[in-house]
């Protein structure tokens, strides 16, 4: 299995270096609030580089080769990570009983959701067939779906027109899905800018120009908006099935319309993975009332993917050449700087999704502890210090 941007250039290194800066971990907080509300004061004043989280962590959005289990681990005590799903978790034949040996091997803190074949939708049969493999799934103890943007955006309907998120032909997948149990995670849509015409003058030209198939300017693709109308719809349609948003709820640069379904929709969670560059552009005070109002229903994500490769590694974005150790240290760091800190235009977690600054939010410890994995701990049923 390959990481979801695959990278396969650069760093032989990397992953030793990383493993040469490791600290050890600390004990168990007796007290987990008044521990972290320590770590945030001293860092703050002690300038600290924000390496490792104030609280212990449930990334619930990477994509990680079973290969690589061992060095993600290592990665993931030297950031205080405890818990994650790994979202290429694959099919019953197509990779999940190596995704499961993964599971046990890390003694349960690499956890996958699985994926159907969205390949010959609309012919007889397939609805069917994805239900089976999703009865599958739950019956080998996987816990979630993953749905990734090809729905909406590249695969067909089998009637010669693209396959909508709100399709009525998909609604017994998705509730089989909830009768099942399983929380389904959507990325629908993509960045906006990656709708607006891919050149020099697009803000996001740096990850375009490195990746030209992410743009959706072309009039065939449906436009930003109209994508999210269908997620939104395929949400509301559903209240008895829990999904979470990924991505920020696939619309970072429009809180206002992320609050807007939370507040519809009680079965509806949304994931920070590879937007804090974005919604860190907006005001951070408006950002953090938004983060106290829904403090249950946030759940942290990276969208970390690791491969076979050492070089093979994804901060939430890929650029041409594989991350230099300064660029992971960028990534942990300035993530756990933006919830943490009150620091204003500080560098954003990863640098080709953009050339501008963020303003940290400083969270309360309570807060903190929910977003950070208690949540995540909550809506999957798994212990929690």
């Amino acid at each position: 299995m390959r990481v979801k941007h695959n990278v396969s250039l650069g760093i032989g290194a990397l992953f030793a270096a990383v493993a040469a800066c490791r600290r050890a971990a600390p004990a168990r907080e007796s007290s987990p609030a008044r521990a972290a509300s320590a770590r945030v004061d001293a860092s703050v004043a002690s300038g600290a580089s924000w390496r490792r989280a104030a609280f212990p962590v449930f990334d619930v959005h990477t994509h990680i080769d079973p290969a690589a289990t061992s060095r993600v681990l290592a990665m993931f005590d030297e950031r205080n990570v405890r818990v994650a799903v790994n979202l290429s978790g694959g099919a019953p034949g197509e990779g999940l009983e190596e995704s499961l040996a993964q599971q046990r091997a890390s003694g349960g803190r690499i956890v996958p959701f699985c994926n159907i074949n969205w390949r010959g939708a609309g012919d007889p049969g397939w609805v069917a067939a994805q239900i089976a493999t999703l009865e599958g799934c739950a019956a080998a103890g996987v816990k979630g779906w993953k749905i990734p943007k090809v729905l909406g955006l590249a695969a067909g309907d089998g009637r010669g027109q693209r396959l909508r998120v709100d399709d009525p032909m998909l609604d017994p997948i998705f509730e089989r899905a909830g009768a099942l149990g399983m929380v389904v995670l959507i990325h629908s849509g993509d960045p906006r800018a990656f709708f607006e015409p891919a050149t020099p003058a697009n803000e996001r030209w740096d990850e375009l120009g490195v990746h030209p198939a992410w743009s959706f300017a072309d009039p065939r693709y449906p436009r930003w908006s109209e994508i999210l109308t269908e997620f939104e719809t395929r949400v509301l349609r559903h209240p008895r099935v829990r999904f979470i948003g990924a991505h920020f709820g696939n619309a970072a640069e429009d809180p206002d319309r992320v609050e807007r379904l939370l507040a519809r929709a009680p079965n509806y969670f949304i994931d920070t993975s590879a937007r804090v560059p974005e919604f860190g552009r907006h005001d951070p005070e408006r950002m953090r009332r938004f983060f106290v109002r829904w403090q249950d229903r946030i759940l942290f994500g990276t969208d970390l993917g690791v491969g076979t490769d050492p070089r093979d590694l994804m901060l939430g974005s890929t650029g041409a050449e594989p991350p230099t150790f300064a660029e992971i240290e960028r990534f942990w760091s300035a993530t756990f700087r933006y919830f943490e800190s009150t620091d204003r235009r500080i560098e954003h977690p990863t640098p080709i999704q953009g050339r501008w600054t963020i303003d940290a939010i400083g969270l309360a410890p309570e807060v903190l502890r929910k977003v950070y994995g208690a949540n995540a701990a909550r809506l999957l049923n798994i212990p929690w210090p």
